[in-house]
């Protein structure tokens, strides 16, 4: 009966013992195992087996990244302006054994250390450079954390500031800049589109009166042409009836000259046709638009119709000088 109690005390131990020297580890994680104080090995993703008593698992952590949320610090900027801060900042685990033997108590180092970099970068910047430069402050932060989390085993592979949060006081005086820059820039717009409208007004006016000159310099021009025309239709038209005028004075003349050859004492009728066909041409003379002044004297008529006479008398196509003698 006692040999019993001692194989069931044995099978019991070595099953304890068994079972507790099988270590599952999930997929994303590891874990570093330690014999007897010392490191001894890490345990990789899968079925592990350890030494009962003799090893024990001291750290287990995923390898996958994490988030690690910043609480809110007051920072002072370079123009001494008091603003409060807060970020996040994506990690993960690269070397088990140096996140666990370089570093107590990883995460808050990493806090601290965050906090620390983000008071050194807002107090590099005016106020309002922290609200146009923040993808700037991004990268600077993620290459300084890098750097400085290497030895512990740790990638940083994103920062991102959220809130920049200045204190009240800033806000409504930051407020009430806005409101100014806000009023000024309606103001410039609105001068600005009323100077553009007296613009266009100007310059439609303009183009107007150019274009009722151009059309008024045309009318002009036509106008012009079209009596110069006139003028040039008239003046052939005259010409052309002095013309035959001349012809039919020339056949009347030509005809009287025949009568007057067949009857001799027509030649008195002739000069008396000849002084009134001077003073008719005296009379038009007179009338016309582009006359000139004609001195006359009466006591000249009668020397001037005699010499008109002695000239039909003379011509030699004058029928009064074909008379028998």
């Amino acid at each position: 009966m006692e040999q019993f109690f001692i194989l069931l005390f044995l099978a019991v131990f070595g099953g304890g013992s068994l079972a507790s020297s099988v270590k599952v580890i999930n997929q994303g994680d590891k874990a570093l195992v330690e014999r007897l104080g010392s490191y001894n090995k890490k345990l990789e993703p899968g079925l592990n087996f350890v030494v009962p008593i003799l090893d024990k698992i001291v750290f287990k952590e995923t390898i996958r990244e994490k988030v690690l949320d910043i609480p809110p610090q007051k920072c002072i900027t370079r123009d001494n302006v008091a603003i409060t801060v807060d970020a996040v900042v994506y990690w993960r685990i690269v070397d088990m054994e140096k996140s666990y033997y370089k570093v107590e108590n990883l995460q808050s180092a990493m806090v601290n250390l965050v906090l620390t970099q983000i008071r050194s970068e807002m107090g590099k910047m005016e106020l309002d450079e922290t609200f146009t430069a923040r993808s700037q402050v991004n990268e600077i932060l993620l290459r300084e954390l890098d750097i400085s989390t290497d030895p512990w085993g740790v990638k940083v592979t994103r920062v991102e500031l959220r809130d920049i949060i200045p204190s009240q006081a800033v806000q409504e005086s930051m407020e009430l800049q806005m409101s100014a820059e806000r009023r000024k820039r309606a103001a410039i717009l609105t001068s600005e589109g009323e100077r553009e409208s007296a613009v266009n007004s100007a310059r439609g006016k303009a183009e107007a009166q150019v274009l009722e000159a151009e059309a008024r310099q045309k009318a002009v021009i036509l106008q012009a042409e079209a009596e110069q025309k006139a003028i040039i239709l008239k003046a052939q038209a005259e010409r052309q009836q002095q013309v035959l005028k001349a012809q039919a004075i020339a056949e009347s003349s030509e005809l009287v000259a025949q009568k007057i050859q067949k009857n001799p004492i027509s030649r008195q009728a002739l000069e008396v046709l000849l002084a009134m066909g001077y003073l008719e041409m005296g009379t038009n003379i007179g009338k016309s638009d582009s006359s000139k002044v004609m001195f006359m004297d009466p006591r000249t008529i009668p020397a001037t119709l005699e010499g008109i006479r002695s000239i039909v008398s003379e011509s030699p196509m004058s029928p009064l000088n074909n008379r028998p003698n």
